[in-house]
């Protein structure tokens, strides 16, 4: 029980320091102009384009690193810095997201099944907080496990989001990857930069999972533990 609390901690303290490293590296990268000059929002259109995808617009939102495509309503979200951008960093956001939009065009199987899970995900993260805390209330003093047993369902559910994310991130950074490359958006050297900007993005989605996992695990030892007393 103190070694998964322990790893809990480590991986909320890791995904703080990820999310820092993944801040600081697209800030270096957004410092580094294109040689072919082109914008985060001509790049989406170009790749969408020469995916023969016609119907998914590209606009531009509030904020930073808030980049995301939107599958509903087909549209590429990119931030003001990426959306006006022209840099590595830029380059490399904007193309992943329409690596989504692709996934989406192709009927890509995890982002189908990640996207059939979005309602069930919605509704568990309104009750789960709540069963959970009360769940854990009931357990210890009265030692009825089932309040917390539903909230553990739904936890594991949410965990189970969180590893399927991990594909169709990889697989969409491997897309916008292989199309700059192709296309001859970026120089080898930008390509480098693009690439180390996407993975350290991929990164803060493999700690996140992990860290669901080792509370996952804390709250079924904690189900398990109580049922052994019983």
């Amino acid at each position: 029980m103190p070694g998964l609390y322990l790893l809990t901690i480590v991986f909320g303290l890791g995904g703080m320091l990820i999310s820092w490293r993944l801040k600081s590296k697209f800030q270096k990268y957004a410092q580094e102009p294109l040689r072919s000059n082109f914008s985060g929002e001509e790049i989406a259109v170009k790749m969408l384009a020469d995916h023969g995808i016609h119907d998914v617009r590209v606009i531009s939102v509030e904020g930073q690193l808030t980049d995301h495509y939107n599958p509903a309503d087909k549209t590429v979200n990119l931030s003001n810095d990426v959306f006006h951008g022209r840099n590595a960093a830029a380059a490399a956001v904007a193309a992943h997201e329409c690596g989504h939009a692709v996934q989406h065009a192709r009927a890509y199987a995890f982002l189908q099944f990640r996207s059939a899970m979005v309602p069930m995900l919605n509704v568990a993260n309104g009750f789960m907080p709540i069963l959970l805390m009360i769940g854990m209330m009931i357990l210890y003093s009265t030692g009825n496990a089932l309040l917390l047993s539903i909230g553990v369902a739904l936890f594991a559910l949410a965990t189970l989001f969180s590893f399927v994310t991990l594909p169709v991130e990889f697989d969409a950074s491997n897309r916008a990857l292989a199309w700059i490359k192709s296309e001859g958006i970026v120089t080898p050297s930008e390509y480098e930069m693009s690439k180390d900007a996407l993975w350290w993005a991929a990164m803060t989605y493999v700690v996140a999972a992990l860290g669901m996992l080792a509370q996952l695990l804390y709250y079924l030892n904690l189900l398990g533990g109580r049922r052994s007393d019983d």
